[in-house]
């Protein structure tokens, strides 16, 4: 086995040679020398670096990425805010027709995430490189024809999705241009599920980094100063998914990954997709549903007013900006996960659940209370109305939710060991627990004897209640997992002393 010392030369050979390659542009031998010395410098980070900073490694940039990916979404709020309630009312409706994009497009990725990370683990690269070319070209052909259709149901597409008779026409205009960009979003949120699954964070956060600045450059200019309104939000957000796709693929057709992407790889079969399905399903259920919950949350709050919606619409884009870093948290976990689970580290795995766990309780408990101190300023920031309302209740849907997100942490950490352990049911209850069979009835109860209020405080209530899922379900899995661990000699069981590890590599 080799010493774990290793990892850190490896990664050190591995970055400075692809380097030289880059600045001196030396032979395809040296380069793919290169190429192979960073392979086997990830291979090493993943199963032999130091746990705690591996973790880092790999999450830290996945919780940029989604940070950076919900200030898409709080930048077009911000400018279209000016615009007055009904605009804000509109965008926040309209997130829903990205979101419910993302929700397919997420599933094809992390579905086909976790298979690549256990394949890569095991060193089944050829397998790998047709699973992750299949699922690339499959998935942003699917998504084309899933917007074509929704593009000629269009009208009533916005009024289901809560758009009252005066929010209308804004949603209209930003549907079209979000639906016209479908290929470049799938595009960009499945090359991004490709890149970590071999723990190639750091590519995916560029990607999205890049896009957001592109966004944030264009929202001014196309909502202001060339007086396109909420359409120039739109088409910012469309421009800035053109440029993130372009980046991410860059890397592939460069060959600089463990995956290669190339059409000869294009083979789909049944059998693939099943299992893609299986394991994706788990992701695009709780996005969808938490998405159709949040449907019945602006059906709900545009009953009582256009205010109600739109306080909504902005306390869900700052609560949004904490729910990102957590999903990629437990995004950046998965691959570690997965990657260990398919090379026979268990022990390992079951130290960077805790671990993980530990570190995303502290964080969020820290967010929280800094973030309720300042609910009232977070919330004016995207309104220019001078109505308190909004400001009251988007500042109790607020803080009543970051006080309550530590058992979002938890269900987040724990689906991502699922989901690297192969365990589609378990992920599927877990990802749809707090997002909809909590939340939803949550909704229609509270707002029902609490009214407007109750409304603002039933995420927080989901929260609290998802745990009598979440906790059953984490000792299974650990379970499973020490299990694993008996059987290849890991853990060896002592009537006296209880457990003793046999194996410290890890």
């Amino acid at each position: 086995m080799r010493p774990k010392a290793d990892w850190h030369a490896l990664a050190m050979k591995g970055d400075s040679l692809m380097d030289e390659q880059s600045l001196n542009g030396v032979g395809a031998d040296a380069k793919a020398a290169a190429a192979d010395a960073a392979k086997e410098a990830r291979r090493a980070m993943m199963l032999d670096g130091p746990l705690t900073r591996t973790i880092l490694v790999i999450a830290l940039p996945m919780v940029f990425s989604m940070l950076v990916d919900s200030i898409y979404n709080m930048t077009d709020t911000y400018f279209v805010s000016q615009l007055g309630i009904t605009a804000t009312a509109a965008v926040g409706i309209n997130d829903s027709v990205l979101n419910y994009i993302r929700a397919i497009a997420m599933g094809l990725g992390t579905g086909t995430a976790s298979i690549l990370s256990r394949m890569l683990g095991a060193e089944r690269v050829d397998e790998a490189n047709r699973l992750g070319t299949t699922a690339l070209i499959a998935g942003i052909g699917f998504l084309t024809c899933v917007a074509a259709v929704a593009f000629i149901f269009i009208d009533p597409l916005v009024v289901l999705l809560g758009a009252t008779p005066t929010v209308k026409p804004y949603s209209l205009d930003y549907a079209r241009f979000i639906l016209l960009g479908t290929p470049f979003t799938a595009g960009e949120v499945i090359g991004g599920y490709l890149h970590r699954s071999e723990g190639n964070t750091r590519l995916a956060m560029v990607g999205t980094v890049s896009g957001c600045v592109v966004n944030v450059a264009l929202d001014p200019i196309l909502i202001t100063v060339c007086g396109l309104g909420v359409a120039g939000a739109a088409i910012a957000t469309t421009i800035a998914k053109v440029i993130s796709f372009s980046i991410l693929m860059f890397p592939f057709i460069t060959r600089r990954t463990m995956l290669q992407i190339r059409l000869r790889y294009f083979k789909p079969t049944m059998d693939m997709f099943w299992e893609v399905m299986q394991m994706g399903l788990p992701t695009f259920l709780r996005s969808f549903l938490m998405h159709t919950a949040f449907v019945v949350l602006n059906n709900v709050a545009g009953h009582y007013s256009d205010v109600a919606l739109a306080a909504v619409s902005i306390s869900r884009k700052s609560l949004g900006f904490v729910s990102s870093a957590i999903m990629g948290f437990g995004m950046g976990f998965q691959p570690l996960a997965g990657f260990c689970w398919g090379a026979k580290r268990y022990t390992r795995v079951r130290k960077a659940f805790w671990k993980c766990s530990m570190i995303g309780w502290v964080a969020v408990a820290v967010i929280g209370v800094v973030m309720s101190f300042m609910s009232k300023y977070l919330i004016g920031i995207f309104t220019n109305s001078k109505d308190p309302e909004i400001i009251r209740l988007g500042s109790l849907m607020l803080v009543s939710s970051l006080l309550c997100m530590m058992p979002h942490v938890w269900s987040v950490v724990i689906n991502g060991l699922a989901m690297a352990l192969g365990k589609p049911i378990q992920s599927a209850l877990l990802g749809t627990t707090r997002s909809f069979i909590a939340l939803v009835p949550c909704i229609l109860i509270f707002s029902h004897f609490f009214g407007v209020n109750g409304l603002a405080v039933s995420q927080a209530a989901a929260d609290v209640l998802s745990l009598v899922i979440v906790i059953p379900v984490a000792m299974s899995l650990l379970g499973q997992i020490h299990q694993a661990e008996k059987e290849v000699g890991h853990v060896e069981r002592h009537p006296d002393k209880g457990l003793r590890h046999l194996s410290r590599r890890d």
